[in-house]
């Protein structure tokens, strides 16, 4: 590390050079101002790969928790002047460092430190008894806080956990938010993460008690817990406490603050509560893997989209279960889907759910159909369409194994839609699944617009950052590709009116 970095992480507490105060709460009525300064001034500061986790542990009774140290955080999202209390448990009593960066460009590095909590006291916390649908909600004391600075940017923050006995390490991960006007409004799929999340040892909203993979209304889950170990697709402990953000969401981020794009972070929580959080943007994103909504969720996206808002879903498997939000207990239940009877076919629990419109292709474009899962290639379908724009894609062309590992098909009947691309999808290379996926565009009622890339994988063809794991399932995608990269900045140019760093040309209708 050179010096100038180690002065920077040694004097975190103050942030470098001050936004204005007033950035941060700026009421979504006034006017805008150089919103390229403060993402690109933000990645401009010095930034770390210390955030990454060096050394971790997993249970192998439970496969997926870190019992030398585990925690979670009071909010899913907060402002700034807003305090963060951190709940934290380690396997003896202990101490632990705590470390909270930014997650960004920065140079490469994919974060910046923004302050450290050192030799924080911890103990064992009690693994909670069950409460009614299985659900487990801790209630640990904080053992520290952080009070969100006023200058602070909103982005994803990753808190480190370091065990000062054994030095292994953890994340606690949060999301600041700020109430500005923004190009672009970034919608984590927390609600998503927390679904899969198995913490303690199957608990997640897929386990009943019985079966590892359930998809009935019998289950319901805690933001009040640790993020375990990823259950998916691959191993990843050194993601563990992130939820899914490194493995699908942050390629996208980090691209977009690599190219200076003027974006806000969110939770799903925060579309739940309110539509006037999307409708601050020009266009909204939906990215990798955003599978549970609540029906406000819904409401909230399709009344942004009537007010001229640009959505963006860079998702596979969109709001496909239905979930309910219980703010006493911080928890999701799924409760329906957001597709019509039998149209998905894997799950026999799904039938006893409610299947009623609105169906997620109403929004999205197309929707998760049988089979669920699945991989191809993305095969452009409408060559002279806009997207493609600079592409030098002719029909047929494909971008080798970018769909994955869930997607959407059947295409609403919506005024306006084109399909843009398209193919048959396989359960492993040469095994044709009998799915067909769909990507798609159609207008708004305000020239604004709705696009849907059919994949989870999507952020794979922009960048690999620090601690991406590359997945290899149904298909392997190849990693960043010049044509994804210039549709993605097609797509949100047209979105923005404007070049993504604010200067340049915007891609003309």
């Amino acid at each position: 590390m050179d010096r100038r970095a180690w002065i920077s992480q040694t004097c975190s507490g103050a942030l470098g050079v001050a936004v204005s105060n007033a950035i941060a709460n700026i009421s979504p009525g006034s006017s805008r101002s150089d919103h390229r300064s403060l993402i690109a001034e933000e990645n401009d500061k010095v930034g770390t790969d210390a955030w990454l986790l060096r050394k971790t542990e997993i249970d192998p009774a439970t496969r997926y928790r870190s019992p030398a140290v585990e925690g979670y955080a009071s909010h899913c999202s907060i402002e700034s002047g807003e305090t963060l209390r951190f709940m934290v448990s380690t396997r003896e009593r202990d101490s632990v460092d705590i470390s909270i960066y930014r997650m960004g460009y920065y140079a490469g590095l994919g974060a910046r430190l923004l302050h450290s909590i050192v030799s924080v006291p911890t103990e064992p916390q009690p693994t909670p008894t069950p409460g009614p649908y299985r659900l487990m909600q801790c209630q640990w004391p904080g053992v520290a806080h952080w009070t969100i600075p006023v200058d602070a940017v909103s982005g994803v923050y990753l808190a480190k956990l370091t065990s000062k006995k054994t030095e292994i390490e953890s994340f606690v991960v949060f999301i600041v938010r700020d109430r500005r006007p923004a190009d672009l409004v970034f919608q984590c799929s927390d609600f998503t993460w927390q679904a899969y999340n198995r913490w303690p040892s199957q608990y997640s909203l897929y386990d009943d008690g019985q079966r590892e993979w359930y998809w009935g209304g019998e289950s319901q889950v805690s933001m009040d817990r640790p993020y375990g170990k990823y259950c998916q697709i691959f191993d990843a402990p050194l993601s563990t406490g992130s939820g899914e953000f490194l493995l699908w969401e942050f390629p996208f981020a980090y691209w977009l603050e690599t190219n200076g794009a003027d974006v806000t972070y969110i939770s799903n929580l925060d579309t739940h509560r309110s539509a006037e959080t999307l409708t601050r943007g020009k266009g909204v994103l939906s990215v990798g893997h955003d599978e549970y909504w609540t029906i406000d969720m819904f409401r909230h996206m399709q009344q942004a989209v009537q007010a001229g808002t640009s959505i963006g879903f860079f998702s596979g498997n969109t709001a496909c279960g239905r979930v309910v939000w219980d703010d006493a207990t911080r928890s999701i239940r799924r409760v329906g889907v957001f597709g019509p009877p039998n149209g998905t076919i894997e799950f026999q629990a799904m039938s006893s759910l409610i299947h009623e419109r609105p169906y997620a292709n109403e929004l999205v474009g197309a929707h998760s159909t049988g089979p669920v899962t699945g991989g191809a290639d993305w095969v452009c379908h409408q060559p002279d369409h806009w997207i493609f724009a600079g592409t030098g894609m002719k029909q047929s062309d494909a971008i080798p194994g970018l769909v994955g590992w869930e997607w959407h098909g059947d295409p609403a009947p919506i005024e306006g839609l084109e399909i843009v691309a398209t193919g048959p999808t396989q359960s492993a290379p040469g095994k044709p699944n009998g799915g067909q996926y769909t990507a798609t565009v159609y207008p708004g009622p305000k020239n604004n617009f709705v696009f849907n890339a059919s994949t989870i994988w999507w952020g794979d063809g922009l960048s690999a950052p620090p601690g991406y794991v590359r997945p290899s399932v149904y298909t392997t995608p190849q990693g960043p590709d010049p044509r994804v990269s210039r549709i993605t900045r097609n797509i949100l140019e047209r979105m923005i009116g404007r070049g993504l760093s604010g200067s340049g040309s915007a891609v003309q209708p």
